[in-house]
């Protein structure tokens, strides 16, 4: 009898730790932009539910050949978005940002405007969905690989929807210039990105354009706190030092972090609690963080 009452208090528990986790939807963001539906990851901390208050929200890119929910079900700990959320009282949205999209307006395909979906569509639909701060003050951006080209590029397009931006491993020339990968590697992901901006030999100054590694000076210009990583054992860290090292001769300020690991979840898992701890200073100073 003391067994089954033991198991019944654990159990009892249990439920109780449950009810009080961050709660995450699915929530649909059809694009008009580009006549196609999407999908769109929320996660919600415990005290949304309690609280009249309007929270900052944490925009987190996937990368490459990724999905909408990638940060949800690939990461090691399984909780890790939501013990986040929980932890700092803000929302995470992980949008759908689909096959070596590069986060931009493709000039050549009209299912690949990535740039106006997440800056207008995604932020509109999330901000007219949720109690959200509907400002720059209360928005941050940050990502893995592709999607840390992605928060990147679309936070120096877009200094009047941010206040800080960030990325972790991220592919951040798109021309693979410096890329570590093998021939065959390369051969596979070029007609993907053929896709998107033609094919390298005609259209340099397209990959050029929209390579975050070359906008060192519009980073400047904006001013918005950057978070950079990448592990040392990754296939892009020459473009970060690249990107790093420019940033440091024009005297822009970030921070920039070389950890041990390779292009992996185990890497992107440890990485993220740093840009959000990074964040939550910049969202305090900003005077939008959420008391329970």
């Amino acid at each position: 009898m003391k067994s089954i009452r033991f198991l019944l208090f654990i159990s009892l528990l249990n439920g109780m730790t449950l009810s009080f986790a961050a709660k995450v939807d699915t929530l649909d963001i059809p694009s008009a932009t580009m006549q196609k539906n999407l999908r769109a990851g929320v996660v919600l901390p415990n005290s949304y539910a309690k609280s009249k208050a309007s929270y900052p929200v944490l925009y987190l890119l996937h990368g490459g050949g990724g999905k909408f929910n990638d940060w949800l079900n690939k990461t090691p700990d399984k909780m890790l978005l939501h013990n986040l959320a929980d932890q700092y009282n803000l929302i995470i949205v992980t949008p759908e940002g689909e096959d070596l999209s590069g986060y931009i307006d493709s000039p050549f395909q009209k299912d690949n405007q990535f740039e106006t979906y997440i800056t207008k569509e995604v932020i509109e639909k999330i901000d007219k969905t949720y109690r959200t701060i509907r400002d720059r003050k209360g928005r941050v951006i940050t990502g893995l690989s592709m999607g840390g080209h992605g928060s990147l590029y679309l936070s120096a397009r877009h200094p009047d929807l941010y206040c800080a931006a960030g990325s972790m491993s991220g592919a951040l020339d798109l021309s693979q210039t410096h890329w570590k990968i093998t021939p065959d590697f390369a051969k596979q992901i070029a007609p993907r990105f053929e896709r998107i901006l033609g094919p390298k030999n005609a259209t340099p100054d397209l990959y050029a354009a929209n390579s975050v590694v070359n906008m060192a000076d519009k980073l400047k210009a904006n001013g918005l706190p950057l978070i950079i990583d990448c592990g040392v054992n990754d296939f892009l860290i020459e473009p970060n030092r690249e990107l790093h090292q420019r940033l440091t001769y024009n005297q822009t300020p970030h921070d920039y972090t070389e950890h041990p690991g390779a292009h992996t979840w185990d890497y992107w898992e440890n990485s993220l609690p740093f840009h959000v701890l990074f964040f939550s200073k910049v969202l305090k100073t900003n005077g939008v963080m959420v008391t329970p």
